[in-house]
């Protein structure tokens, strides 16, 4: 974050649960280009809870009313995603929308036309681009230390044999479901790191008794030189398993969920030192022909998708996570949903 504002950027957020509490909440308090304003939700006092200073308001609409807030950022269930974004922008306001960017591309599309349409950012909150794990493998890409990928697997495993109760994400909805959940994280990892794919074939499962919405995926893009085999189950009980890389010269394996998350849960604002530095226990492991080679772990942080979402509103700098990279990933979802149903590989 350069040293000199422009302008201090007021937020405003829908949705004050895990999303917005624990992701963008701390984020926003200790960064100078920021300052949360306004909340939507009936819980207020885990708004105050957090921040005294924080005003509670009960909809999306007097939210938006407020010509003092600059950029919203949508942190409801996901069928609500599309609706918000859309009113947020045709109020004049920058967006940030949780993963997924929208349910449907043609949902992606409205909100992308509607933003170049205002002149205003639209962007989708892929904080997992910035998990120690991808940073250390982006490095290693990008170093050659693995030669020509050949395969790379993706995993985002849980264990979880009963189903919630009283959440969203377990009830048959549009937008519910592991997919939608858990997929645009590995799903972005994937685009990221090799663009977008020729094919893709799925398979997409309930596998839990009693279960409404999916809760297994197996997701396969194949590209011209490498296949990416994409995963996500509630029912994997030893599920520290997160990426497989072969390549041309070496392997690198990788076990552990970035330390971000579990950090922020224990009240912990990201502007403590050290920040997202994982333990030794999870570092990864490169295999090549001169033997095991343990990878420290690069720190993860997700400050940088604030400072970069800073820049691009005022000081017009590129947004990192572009609407069409959100729409692309919607795109996958929607044709690993196509293939799945059709026992079928589809081309992108």
């Amino acid at each position: 974050m350069q040293s000199e504002l422009e302008k201090v950027l007021n937020v405003g957020l829908i949705g004050f649960g895990l999303s917005g509490r624990y992701f963008h909440a701390p984020f926003l308090k200790v960064n100078p280009g920021f300052k949360l304003t306004k909340v939507v939700t009936s819980n207020s006092s885990s708004v105050h809870d957090f921040d005294t200073t924080v005003e509670v308001v009960q909809s999306a609409e007097e939210l938006l009313a407020d010509a003092n807030i600059d950029v919203v950022f949508i942190c409801t269930p996901n069928h609500l995603h599309f609706p918000y974004a859309k009113a947020a922008l045709e109020a004049g306001k920058h967006v940030v929308i949780e993963k997924p960017f929208a349910n449907t591309t043609t949902e992606a599309d409205v909100l992308i036309a509607l933003a170049k349409e205002k002149n205003l950012v639209v962007t989708a909150y892929q904080n997992r681009r910035w998990d120690a794990d991808f940073l250390t493998i982006r490095a290693l890409l990008s170093e050659g230390k693995l030669g020509n990928i050949v395969e790379y697997e993706g995993h985002y495993d849980r264990y979880r044999p009963e189903i919630a109760q009283g959440t969203w994400k377990e009830v048959a909805a549009a937008g519910a479901g592991n997919l939608y959940n858990l997929g645009p994280h590995i799903i972005d990892q994937a685009l990221v790191l090799f663009g977008t794919p020729e094919s893709v074939t799925a398979t997409i499962k309930i596998i839990r008794e009693g279960g409404e919405t999916d809760d297994y995926f197996d997701i396969r893009l194949a590209y011209a030189d490498k296949t990416v085999i994409l995963k996500a189950s509630l029912m994997v009980f030893e599920n520290s398993l997160r990426y497989v890389i072969h390549g041309s010269t070496g392997s690198f394996i990788k076990y552990g969920l970035d330390i971000q998350e579990d950090t922020l849960r224990k009240n912990i604002l990201p502007d403590t030192q050290p920040w997202g530095e994982e333990p030794q226990s999870q570092w990864g492991t490169l295999y090549t022909q001169d033997g095991p080679e343990t990878i420290p772990s690069v720190a993860g942080n997700y400050m940088p998708f604030y400072d970069n979402l800073y820049e691009a509103i005022a000081q017009g700098e590129a947004i990192e996570v572009t609407p069409q990279q959100a729409r692309n990933t919607t795109r996958v979802i929607e044709l690993a949903l196509e293939s799945n149903r059709l026992k079928q590989t589809l081309a992108f």
